[in-house]
Parts: C-alpha cells; sequence; structure tokens
C-alpha cells in the first residue's frame, strides 16, 4: 500500500469516525441527557465487529483492516492503516491524560482532607479488593487472562481497573450543573483526583510486576519511584518557568507550548522505555506543571483539539476490539452482570456510606457514590493497556467495556434525580 492509498484511507477512517461519534453523542444529549462521552464510547463499538462488522462484515473490515500484513512466508506485520490509528490514538491519549494532570487541584485535597480521604479510600480499597477475589476466583481455565501472567499479576490489575473514577467526566458533569465550587463539588472532586492518583499509581506497579526478569521489574519500579520523586522535588521547581513566560507574554505562546510538547514526549518515552505505560509519565508531568493562567491557557489551547479529533479516534480503536459476539453463552452473560454489580457495590455504594460517614446528608452521600461510580474513558485506557500488555484477553476486555458503559450510563439520570436545582 502507498503512502497515498494510506492518506485517502485514513482520512476516509476518520471522516467515519467523527461523523458517527458526533451523531451519536449529539442524540444521547438531545434525547437522553448523556455526556459525550457516553456517545462516543457507544459510537466506537457501533464501528466495531460489535455492529457494523455484524451488519457489512466486509466493508467494516475493508474501512478499519485488522488482518495482519503477510510479508514473506512467516512474518506478519500489522496492518499499517491500523497501526495509523493506533499511533494517533495514543498521541491523544498522551495530550489528555497530561490535561488530566493538569487539572488536578492539590489545594482541593488540603481544604477536604478529611472527606476527600474517607470517600477515597472507600473507593480505592473496596473496589480493589472485591476486584482481587474475583480474579482469583477466575484466573485458571476461565480463557480471561493470559496464561502468562500470575494469579497475584491479575489480581492487582483486576482490582486498579475496578478502582478507577472518570475524574474528567466527574468534573465536566459539575460543571455543566452549576456544582464545580460548591461543597458537595468540592469533595467529589477532591476524592475523585486522589483516588486517580492512586489507581494510576497501582497500574504503575502491575505493569513493572509482571516483566519476565527480575531486574526488569526493579528498573520499572525503581524508575518510576525516581521519576515521581524528582518531577516532584525538582521539575516542579524548575517548570515554574512556564509561569513565568505567560505573565512576561500575557498568554501561552507558540514558543512556549512547543516547549510543553517537547518535555511530555520525553517524558512519556522514558515512562513507556523503563516498562511503564506513556501515558503515565504525561500524566505526572501534568500533575506539577504550574497552575493558573498558564494552566488555564493550556488547557484551552489543547482541549478542543484534543476531545474533538484525537480522543474520538481512542474510542473507535477500543470498539475494534469489544467483539460482543464473544460473550456467546449464558454463563458468561452472567459473568457480566457479576461484574457490573460487583463495580457498583464495591465504588459506587462504598463512596456513598463514606461520604455520609463524613457528615454529608443522604441526598448528597448518594451523589457522590454515582459521581464516583463512574468510570469513562478512564476505564477504556487502563482495559487497552491490558489488552495491549497482554494480561487480559479480548473477552474479559469486552465484559469490562460493557461494566464501564453501564457504570457510566448510570451516572446522568441518578445526577438529574439527585441533585437539588436550588443547590447548583
Amino acid at each position: 500500500m502507498t503512502n497515498s492509498e494510506l492518506l485517502l484511507e485514513l482520512l476516509l477512517q476518520l471522516t467515519v469516525i467523527l461523523s458517527v461519534c458526533r451523531l451519536v453523542s449529539y442524540i444521547g444529549k438531545r434525547y437522553f441527557g448523556q455526556t459525550d462521552v457516553v456517545g462516543e464510547m457507544l459510537a466506537g463499538i457501533m464501528l466495531g465487529p460489535s455492529l457494523f462488522g455484524l451488519i457489512a462484515p466486509e466493508l467494516q473490515q475493508w474501512l478499519f483492516p485488522k488482518a495482519p500484513v503477510i510479508v514473506g512466508v512467516t512474518h506478519l506485520l500489522p496492518n499499517p492503516s491500523m497501526s495509523i490509528l493506533y499511533t494517533l490514538s495514543q498521541i491523544g491519549l498522551m495530550i489528555y491524560m497530561f490535561l488530566v494532570g493538569l487539572e488536578l487541584n492539590t489545594d482541593l485535597l488540603r481544604n477536604r482532607a478529611r472527606s476527600a480521604g474517607l470517600v477515597s479510600i472507600a473507593g480505592i480499597i473496596s473496589p480493589f479488593i472485591l476486584g482481587a477475589i474475583a480474579a482469583f476466583n477466575l484466573y485458571g481455565g476461565s480463557g480471561l487472562f493470559s496464561p502468562t501472567i500470575t494469579p497475584w499479576a491479575a489480581a492487582l490489575y483486576m482490582g486498579a481497573s475496578m478502582s478507577i473514577t472518570a475524574f474528567p467526566m466527574l468534573a465536566r458533569i459539575l460543571h455543566e450543573r452549576g456544582l464545580i465550587k460548591t461543597k458537595l463539588g468540592t469533595l467529589v472532586l477532591a476524592a475523585g483526583s486522589l483516588d486517580d492518583a492512586i489507581a494510576w499509581c497501582l497500574l504503575a506497579l502491575v505493569l513493572a510486576s509482571i516483566k519476565s526478569s527480575i531486574n526488569v521489574a526493579i528498573i520499572a519500579i525503581g524508575g518510576t519511584l525516581a521519576y515521581v520523586l524528582f518531577m516532584w522535588f525538582v521539575g516542579r521547581r524548575i517548570l515554574r518557568i512556564f509561569s513565568y513566560w505567560t505573565r512576561r507574554d500575557g498568554e501561552v505562546t507558540i514558543q512556549t507550548l512547543t516547549f510543553v510538547f517537547i518535555i511530555m514526549m520525553l517524558c512519556a518515552y522514558y515512562t513507556d522505555f523503563i516498562g511503564v505505560h506513556a501515558i503515565f509519565g504525561a500524566f505526572v508531568l501534568g500533575t506539577v506543571m504550574p497552575r493558573g493562567h498558564f494552566a488555564e491557557s493550556v488547557h484551552r489551547h489543547l482541549e478542543y483539539l484534543t476531545t474533538s479529533l484525537l480522543v474520538p479516534i481512542f474510542f473507535v480503536f477500543s470498539g475494534l476490539n469489544t467483539q460482543l459476539g464473544l460473550l456467546n453463552t449464558p454463563q458468561l452473560w452472567a459473568l457480566t452482570l457479576l461484574i457490573i454489580a460487583i463495580a457498583v457495590l464495591g465504588k459506587g455504594i462504598a463512596c456513598t456510606l463514606a461520604a455520609r460517614w463524613s457528615g454529608e446528608d443522604w441526598r448528597d452521600s448518594m451523589t457522590v457514590g454515582a459521581l464516583m461510580n463512574t468510570r469513562g474513558m478512564m476505564e477504556l485506557i487502563i482495559l487497552n493497556i491490558g489488552l495491549e500488555q497482554g494480561l487480559i484477553t479480548p473477552t474479559l476486555f469486552t465484559i469490562m467495556v460493557i461494566m464501564a458503559i453501564v457504570t457510566t450510563l448510570m451516572c446522568s439520570p441518578l445526577i438529574n434525580f439527585l441533585v437539588v436545582p436550588s443547590k447548583a
């Protein structure tokens, strides 16, 4: 396939991806009160083998060819068309996770440390334990985990994936409801930010622990710890120069933004090189960047391009790996319902009780539980990493994607019912 043919195919793929994502998101928001994230998640599955591939399998394979390219007699290479989509989706994820880190407000953690700590601990420990127990019981002949990983690695991964919270979506819902600066909004943002920071650290530990060599694992864990400590105690001070440049110029300039991208790519390269996913490097960089006018300006420059062009590519790439046809037995569908129940019990109900224990009334506590139970795009990120690293099989990937969609779909109707309009 020539470069010209690859470009034409990519342009057609992007046209279909953006059109379907925007259409489904519009219908979801207009008629069902759902956020754009829900629509894009569903659009990704619709463009995959679960719907598009079922209705028009030849057309779906022509547009999104997953069959590898045969080189010689024994060598198989990934289809170049899908490799380009994958690369674009990963670049989008790096920028997106950088923006997530940039949104984390450490002042929130200090202001509501006790309440946020209780909710966050409940939102981590409870789903982590339930997910780990489920992994131990499912490990073995179920065909859900890769036989190359240990039961402990499977338990760590399952617990981390159950513990994740869709922090960016949570912030977006609070902003849309006018709750972003209220007591309730501050509590949820603080708990959600702490929750996700811990969950991503757990994921980094999982990725480091699956290495076949103890030396490789030591390099991954030690390198990650050194990176986090360096960025927090040294990098944070060096990066203050961006705040100075922004005050001097009155706005983030092209030169400043270019330097941000260079540092982001270097951090992502480092964490990927030591054996932890590239997006972890971008996320940590975002957390130590200067706040205030610099952060707001960078967010404003990058948000729309990332969420309107690059993020939909990630959703569709995830949808291409989601095969509902793999759930072809009553036992697998029963397992899916069990995973959903564990997710809601471990995250939503646990956070509700923790918020009530910290002094919130029952309505606000249930609102906290509904918001913290939302997984959204963050769950898809951790699932794609698990599939890419060979931790889980496509069957478990599909089950967990369904869980992510259901818990995300639940949020908006619950918030509409629970939030008193006068509080906004």
